[in-house]
């Protein structure tokens, strides 16, 4: 690799990658964690043996998942972009007794750690970054979406990154998807993440590649803040949080129906920035004194095995391996031994895309919007691009697809094609 002094960064929900531009005009990926190019999004701090006012060793990506499921004492955090333009990013949390981090510092540590794995491969320093962000941080309201950029340009620029510059994702996949292009066409992108889905109608082709504005290229782009975290989430509580009392019922009372048990608790667990809150001491006393409120006390006390536990992220990481179990239409058990000895629960498809209908829908009904937008039709896309890891569910995609039926479909790199078209974007800003 050549030395730039810059670099582009794809900060996604999920995972995230580096990529460093290069004098030939392409864009090098970094191999972040286990010569792979991308690491999960994830931040372990481990206060394990640690003595006075050490500040908490820090773990990234699968070495903090394996911290976590190792069972050393510590925070692990997941999936922080979704603090971007919510109350939480200046809010700070606990990581170990008496130590505290702020939300918004534990993205800065994560962008600390790519931006020195990246100088480590440059061989020298990277001051200059093409960030990546979502159409939407924050659906319908444009000034937390205009926090939310202010508030990661903040936290690049306090790593050491003087200069900051941002593109759409879904325009990163298009510059990636335009290399290998011999004429001009109209391209619908989706780009279904961790946290977003996000769609671009982008005008691209061979004279178009070196031009720096590609303003009048982007005829329109649109998305929401539903993807694959989303997935899990509802997989956790169709599927798995059932079993731990989720729409259970409370005693029979003479002359009245049974009421749900509270449910609050269980969509804390299903998502992932807010299951730590659920071990707060004085949230667990709460849920110790619920057990009366159901009629099923085996429910009850399962419930407060994952909390006492610690389970929460062990769970939805059991939702998450279930959904790609049966993402080509498959099926699965999931076994939940972790709760109790024996416990497993089946999944099959049918049931799966019956928790994820609504969110299916909405994200096909976006790119329905983005046509709509650009005043097109259908007939007019020639290629529909898939980039994103959760593309890889099959009903999502056939889904998208029947928004533009007759484009051809073509599937980028699903989890680095936008880290490499942000680097190309860095070469073209940054010269």
């Amino acid at each position: 690799m050549t030395a730039p002094s810059c670099c582009a960064i794809d900060f996604g929900t999920s995972n995230s990658a580096i990529a460093l531009p290069q004098a030939d005009g392409s864009a090098q990926l970094v191999l972040v964690e286990d010569e792979r190019p991308t690491m999960p999004t994830t931040v372990f701090y481990d206060v394990e043996d640690l003595e006075g006012h050490e500040p908490p060793r820090q773990l990234h990506g699968r070495a903090a998942l394996a911290a976590y499921v190792e069972g050393r004492e510590g925070r692990l955090m997941r999936s922080m972009k979704s603090i971007l333009g919510s109350g939480l990013a200046e809010q700070s949390t606990e990581v170990g007794e008496g130590r505290s981090v702020r939300y918004l510092d534990v993205i800065g540590d994560y962008l600390r750690h790519l931006r020195r794995l990246g100088e480590r491969a440059a061989s020298g320093p990277l001051t200059r970054v093409v960030l990546g962000r979502p159409v939407h941080f924050v659906d319908d309201d444009a000034m937390r979406d205009a926090k939310a950029q202010a508030s990661l340009e903040a936290a690049a620029r306090e790593v050491g990154f003087a200069e900051v510059h941002f593109q759409f994702e879904p325009i990163a996949a298009a510059l990636d998807h335009e290399q290998s292009v011999s004429q001009e066409e109209l391209v619908l992108v989706a780009d279904i993440g961790g946290g977003t889905s996000d769609f671009s109608l982008v005008r691209v082709g061979p004279q178009r590649r070196e031009r720096l504005d590609r303003k009048d290229d982007i005829l329109a782009n649109h998305g929401v803040h539903v993807a694959g975290t989303d997935f899990d989430r509802r997989l956790d509580l169709a599927a798995i949080l059932p079993l731990c009392g989720y729409r259970a019922l409370g005693p029979a009372r003479p002359g009245e129906r049974p009421r749900e048990v509270p449910n609050a608790v269980y969509f804390d667990l299903a998502t992932w920035h807010l299951i730590n809150g659920v071990y707060a001491t004085n949230r667990v006393l709460e849920l110790q004194r619920m057990r009366s409120f159901y009629a099923d006390a085996r429910l009850h006390a399962r419930l407060m095995h994952v909390v006492q536990a610690h389970l929460g992220h062990a769970l939805l990481a059991r939702a998450e391996a279930a959904k790609i179990a049966v993402a080509e239409g498959g099926a699965t058990t999931l076994g939940l031994d972790l709760i109790e000895p024996g416990l497993a629960t089946p999944l099959d498809a049918a049931t799966a895309l019956g928790a994820l209908d609504a969110d299916l829908q909405r994200i096909a009904d976006a790119a329905v919007e983005t046509l709509a937008q650009a005043g097109v039709t259908a007939q007019d896309v020639r290629t529909l691009y898939f980039t994103g890891g959760s593309t890889g569910l099959r009903a999502l995609t056939e889904r998208i697809a029947q928004v533009v039926p007759g484009a051809r479909v073509v599937r980028g790199d699903r989890e680095s094609s936008v880290a490499r078209g942000l680097g190309l974007h860095a070469l073209r800003v940054f010269g």
